[in-house]
């Protein structure tokens, strides 16, 4: 790192709310936050919610035709901007990615033509993936520079690469980064399951509480299960007088693909990404790592062999959000950021329910790792201020 990035806001929107306030009690809580759709668990956003969406879509004509996947991103951005006290006349960075994009819309758009046999006017501008980050500095009115990508489920980690790089190359002052994702439609859950590492309904029973056991090393069966939300959060460079937590180290790293779905069982990408994010730390200073680990039995293993090479058997606390709101592809980075973030603030360790683990007496750095289809790994060190 060549100098401390603060990260002066974070704000989100997932199934376990759309305040700091309220997501830090759910994290408290012991239950899982799924239900049941299209036949099988999902993590969505709570009716309330809900409805902070659909008056964001009928705020402004244009609106209408959005994805969801790009008014969650909206929300969130609106609520990020104002707690970092930023303005239009920052004239900040935008970097917003997904893994899906428009999923629901893109779907909708599709039917429609294999019904009609043409295409609606709209179809192409609102399903590109760069509609995203075009929106955002629409309605935020920012005139600085403006990126969308899709680096699958280490897509807001690479995100927040890029703005630090923005940063510090002396381009962009602030840079906005994050995730968001709406891939809760029934195509897209047939996609995870025909991978065979969706969770099956029918083996949740009173004696298996949670539904996905990410963080259960050993489980026999995979688990994942996907979730619906956006995170944002706003960097500057420096150590910030109202920074939240400071990004002290970053690390990224690609497997060499052995197939599609590539990560080698001891996860060689992570191995790389973590020990480039400790930079001049020692192993031991890290108190925590907020995993991927998306519950998968395969994935969960490779990461904790991953951790075990960087730090040994008596590695940092895990920890993990995928048991509580699900898999959320691009924006599942930034959550976990935010997840980081709140324990720090609170000096609280979240435990794991498939963990027995000892809180430590204080937290100041916690690793934050993210890695999509094709191994493409990102490590993040979030530390307190």
């Amino acid at each position: 790192m060549q100098q401390p990035i603060s990260i002066t806001a974070i704000s989100s929107i997932s199934t376990l709310g759309n305040t700091i306030e309220s997501t830090w009690v759910n994290y408290q809580k012991k239950d899982h936050f799924f239900e049941e759709k299209h036949g099988v668990y999902v993590s969505s956003l709570a009716d309330h919610c809900k409805k902070h969406i659909e008056d964001l879509r009928n705020s402004e004509h244009s609106y209408k035709s959005l994805d969801d996947s790009v008014l969650f991103a909206i929300y969130a951005a609106r609520k990020a901007i104002k707690q970092a006290g930023w303005s239009k006349h920052d004239n900040f960075g935008i970097n917003i990615g997904s893994s899906r994009g428009a999923t629901q819309l893109f779907e909708t758009y599709h039917e429609d033509f294999l019904t009609r046999g043409k295409s609606e006017t709209l179809s192409s501008p609102t399903t590109t993936l760069g509609n995203i980050s075009s929106w955002l500095a629409h309605d935020l009115q920012t005139q600085g520079p403006e990126i969308s990508h899709s680096i699958t489920c280490s897509t807001a980690l690479h995100a927040m690469l890029n703005g630090i790089a923005w940063i510090n190359s002396g381009m962009s002052k602030k840079f906005l980064v994050g995730g968001s994702e709406a891939p809760l439609t029934p195509f897209t859950i047939a996609q995870m399951q025909a991978l065979k590492i969706y969770a099956n309904k029918n083996l949740i029973n009173d004696n298996n509480r949670y539904p996905c056991r990410a963080l259960d090393f050993n489980k026999t069966k995979n688990t994942m299960i996907l979730g619906e939300g956006a995170a944002m959060a706003c960097l500057e460079p420096g150590n910030k007088a109202n920074a939240l937590a400071l990004v002290s180290g970053i690390g990224y790293a690609t497997e060499v693909l052995e197939h599609n779905v590539s990560l080698s069982t001891d996860a060689k990408c992570f191995q790389r990404s973590m020990r480039m994010a400790l930079g001049t730390f020692n192993p031991d200073e890290i108190d925590v790592i907020v995993t991927h680990t998306p519950g998968t039995v395969k994935g969960d293993l490779a990461e904790l062999k991953a951790i075990k090479k960087v730090f040994g058997n008596n590695h940092p606390l895990l920890t993990n959000n995928k048991w509580k709101l699900g898999h959320t592809f691009g924006a599942s980075g930034m959550l976990s950021v935010e997840m980081a973030i709140l324990m720090l603030k609170h000096q609280e360790f979240i435990q794991s329910p498939f963990l027995n683990q000892s809180s430590p007496k204080q937290l100041n750095h916690i690793m934050v790792n993210a890695v999509g289809f094709g191994g493409n790994a990102v490590s993040i060190l979030i530390s307190r201020c």
